[in-house]
């Protein structure tokens, strides 16, 4: 056996993968497991009742971690005159417009968000075909199209990540790194699940958040009693 699968079948041991722990106990042992070399990202996974399809279902939106992504996150502004100083005061690693669209349509896009002003958007908008696939399209639901672009620029650098359901009905995030202490991957998690629950469509029948679980980056994935998390 390999190195990877024997440190998988560790990372396995203890583990009851029918079992549905509460959150506080499914970060620790999520936690312990996140043994690789690199600082793992913990993940979560939210099957929701909503079919994407529709678009009286669709989910998407922001959410402010309370304790930081603690990812560094590189962010591109199309913005002119006072707004652009304002976003690079702020700490956007790239702000611009037609030259941006340009270094954009080459192929370029050396950055993790996209924020625009709503007077740069015509501009924007024949970026769509590159930014999309991307899920880079600035887009006012989730406080990338926004006059206050500063604002913008603080809340992706402090933690802020954005959320969408995806066909199979399924909302998938990183809330973290392993180094992070248990209260503040936990804390990170009711933040999303919060946000993800504040965005429940009108469409949705029946239970809306389904089932969660959570994992690192290299380890098991583990079901999360969404009753816990409704407790606490």
């Amino acid at each position: 056996m390999s190195k990877a699968g024997k440190r998988i079948d560790k990372a396995r041991e203890g583990i009851d993968v029918k079992k549905a722990y509460t959150l506080d106990d499914a970060v620790k042992l999520v936690k312990e497991r996140a043994t690789a070399k690199f600082d793992e990202t913990i993940e979560v996974a939210i099957a929701l009742g909503v079919d994407p399809r529709h678009a009286d279902q669709m989910v998407r939106g922001v959410c402010a971690l309370p304790n930081g992504s603690g990812r560094t996150v590189r962010v591109a502004v199309f913005a002119k005159g006072d707004k652009a100083d304002a976003a690079l005061k702020a700490g956007a690693d790239i702000v611009g417009a037609e030259d941006l669209a340009e270094t954009i349509l080459s192929g370029k896009v050396d950055f993790d968000r996209c924020i625009a002003t709503p007077d740069m958007m015509p501009l924007v908008g024949r970026l769509g075909k590159v930014l999309g696939p991307r899920g880079l399209m600035p887009n006012p639901k989730v406080g990338t199209v926004t006059p206050d672009v500063a604002e913008a620029v603080k809340a992706a650098k402090g933690g802020a990540i954005e959320f969408r359901v995806e066909k199979a009905g399924i909302v998938q995030a990183g809330v973290g790194k392993a180094s992070f202490t248990e209260d503040q991957i936990a804390g990170n998690i009711r933040a999303l699940i919060d946000a993800v629950q504040k965005a429940k469509p009108a469409g949705a029948k029946g239970t809306y958040i389904k089932k969660i679980a959570i994992s690192s980056t290299m380890g098991p994935g583990l079901k999360v009693d969404t009753a816990s998390i409704a407790a606490a």
